[in-house]
C-alpha cells in the first residue's frame, strides 16, 4: 500500500474505541429507568454516542422526564456504571496496535469526553496499555467537550505536535467531527456499523483495528502476520446451526447471548474451533459481518466447517472458540452473501494457523465455555 499521509503522532478516543464500555453498559440505564417505570429509546440513545456526560445527563433527565438534578441523575448512575466498567475489555486489534507504535516511539494521547475521575476508572481495564499514553486529557481539563475541537488541540500541544500532523482515532460522529474540526486525519472505527454511510467526513473508515495499515500514515508497518493470519485475543461464543450455503458452510443462528463476547466492531474473517454435539470439535472459519438492508437490519455469522467428519445439520447447538483474523470483509458493493464468502485460501490459512504454537496455545490457556468448565480440547 503507498503512503497517503505522514503523521508523527496519535490520538486516541477511550471508550468504544479502545475498550467496549457501551456493551458492558448497554443494561445499565434500562434497569435504571425501569424504577421510574420508563425504558430506553433505542433511537435517542444511539444518537447520545459519544457525548460528554454532562451533556448526556441532561439528555437523559429531559428525554424521560427525570425528577432528578444534574447531581441527583450523576450520582445514582456513577456506581452502577463503575461496576460494570470493571467487565469491559480492549477491543480487538487495541493491544496489538498500541503495543506496535509504542515500541517505534510513536507519541499518543487518549483524549475522551469523560471526566479525568471517570477516566481514571476505565484506563485501568488497559492495564499495561495505560503507559503507552504520554497524554491522557479528559473533557474537563478543556473549555468545552467534542465535537469542538478544544481537547485534540490541547493534546497536539502537550504532545509538542503540530495539529495537521496527528491522526485520530474514534469512533462516534461526535468525535470524528471534532478531530475533523482540529485540522488532523481521521480514522474512524464506527461503533454502529449500520451508520458507516455517515462517517464519510473521516479520511479513512475501518471496521476494525485489526484492519488498521500504520504505513498509510507514515508510520512503521506491522510485521506480525504469521503465515497470513493474526493472533487475537480469543472470543468464545455459542449460537445454533443454521441453513446450508454451500458444501461445508452454514449460516449461524444467533440466539440472545451469541454476540456478548464479539464486539460490534469485529467484522471479517475469523476462525477456530467449533464444539457441536454429537459431532466433536472442529477446525472452522467464520465471517462476520452486518446486514444493513432494511428491515432486517442486524449482524451474520456465516460458518465453514474445516474438518470433513463434522456432518453439522440444522439446528444444532455450537460453541464456538476463534482465536485468529485473517482478513476484512469484501468491498462494501458487494451484496452481504458475496461480502461474507469465505474462499479456499481463507481455509487453507485457517487449516494451517490452528497447528502452529502461536493459535494452538490460546486455545489450550483459554476456558471453551463458561467459568467452570473443563478446557477446550
Amino acid at each position: 500500500m503507498a503512503t497517503k499521509h505522514h503523521v508523527s503522532a496519535v490520538i486516541f478516543d477511550l471508550d468504544d474505541t479502545l475498550l467496549d464500555t457501551e456493551s458492558v453498559t448497554r443494561g445499565v440505564l434500562n434497569d435504571f429507568l425501569a424504577t421510574y417505570g420508563k425504558s430506553a429509546d433505542a433511537e435517542k440513545e444511539e444518537g447520545r454516542l459519544g457525548q460528554s456526560h454532562s451533556e448526556y445527563a441532561a439528555g437523559i433527565i429531559a428525554d424521560y422526564g427525570l425528577p432528578l438534578t444534574l447531581e441527583e441523575y450523576s450520582e445514582a448512575i456513577f456506581p452502577l456504571n463503575l461496576k460494570s466498567w470493571q467487565k469491559a475489555k480492549p477491543l480487538p486489534g487495541v493491544r496489538r496496535l498500541l503495543k506496535h507504535l509504542h515500541k517505534n516511539g510513536v507519541p499518543l494521547a487518549l483524549a475522551s469526553n469523560s471526566e479525568m475521575r471517570i477516566i481514571g476508572q476505565k484506563i485501568l481495564k488497559l492495564e499495561e496499555l495505560q503507559d503507552c499514553f504520554s497524554v491522557v486529557l479528559g473533557v474537563d481539563q478543556v473549555p468545552r467537550g467534542k465535537p469542538c475541537p478544544d481537547i485534540y488541540l490541547e493534546a497536539a500541544n502537550r504532545l509538542g505536535v503540530n495539529p495537521s500532523s496527528c491522526l485520530v482515532i474514534e469512533d462516534s460522529l461526535v468525535g470524528v467531527r471534532g478531530a475533523k474540526a482540529s485540522g488532523a486525519k481521521v480514522v474512524a472505527v464506527p461503533s454502529l456499523q449500520t451508520e458507516r454511510q455517515h462517517y464519510s467526513i473521516a479520511d479513512r473508515v475501518l471496521c476494525s483495528l485489526l484492519d488498521f495499515h500504520p504505513e498509510l500514515w507514515g508510520l512503521p508497518p506491522f510485521d506480525d502476520r504469521i503465515q497470513g493470519a493474526l493472533p487475537m485475543d480469543p472470543l468464545y461464543s455459542n449460537a445454533h446451526i443454521g441453513n446450508v450455503i454451500s458444501n461445508n458452510i452454514h449460516m449461524i443462528v444467533a440466539g440472545e447471548h451469541t454476540y456478548d463476547s464479539v464486539p460490534g466492531q469485529l467484522s471479517g474473517i475469523v476462525f477456530g474451533r467449533a464444539k457441536l454435539e454429537p459431532h466433536g470439535v472442529s477446525k472452522v472459519v467464520v465471517s462476520i459481518g452486518w446486514d444493513i438492508s432494511p428491515p432486517a437490519v442486524g449482524r451474520v455469522m456465516h460458518i465453514c466447517f474445516l474438518d470433513p467428519c463434522c456432518n453439522a445439520k440444522s439446528g444444532e447447538p455450537l460453541e464456538l472458540l476463534l482465536v485468529g483474523y485473517i482478513r476484512e470483509l469484501q468491498s462494501t458493493g458487494s451484496t452481504t452473501s458475496q461480502a461474507l464468502s469465505i474462499t479456499e485460501e481463507d481455509q487453507s490459512i485457517a487449516r494451517d494457523a490452528l497447528d502452529l504454537p502461536a493459535f494452538s496455545e490460546l486455545q489450550e490457556l483459554t476456558l471453551f465455555s463458561a467459568p467452570g468448565k473443563e478446557p477446550f480440547e
